[in-house]
């Protein structure tokens, strides 16, 4: 499995595990306010992940396109 594929299968994991605990927020199946920050404090974490991960596509497919730009103009002897 090559890395882009990497990053999208833990993207997908990810964003599955948000919506679970999303979910149990809006269904009101929270019995404490301990539990209540804990699950806000998961999506939060899981939220950074997906961004980094996201910053560090970008960045892996801008270093891939670099080879891929051909200049044109006056060429030294």
């Amino acid at each position: 499995m090559d890395d882009i594929s990497t990053i999208y299968g833990l993207k997908k994991v990810i964003k599955n595990a948000i919506e679970r605990n999303t979910d149990s927020l809006v269904a009101g199946n929270i019995d404490s306010m301990e539990k209540y920050h804990y699950i806000v404090g998961q999506i939060r974490a899981y939220e950074y992940v997906l961004q980094e991960l996201s910053n560090l596509n970008e960045k892996k497919e801008q270093k891939e396109n670099d080879g891929n730009i051909i200049e044109l103009g006056s060429t030294k002897n």
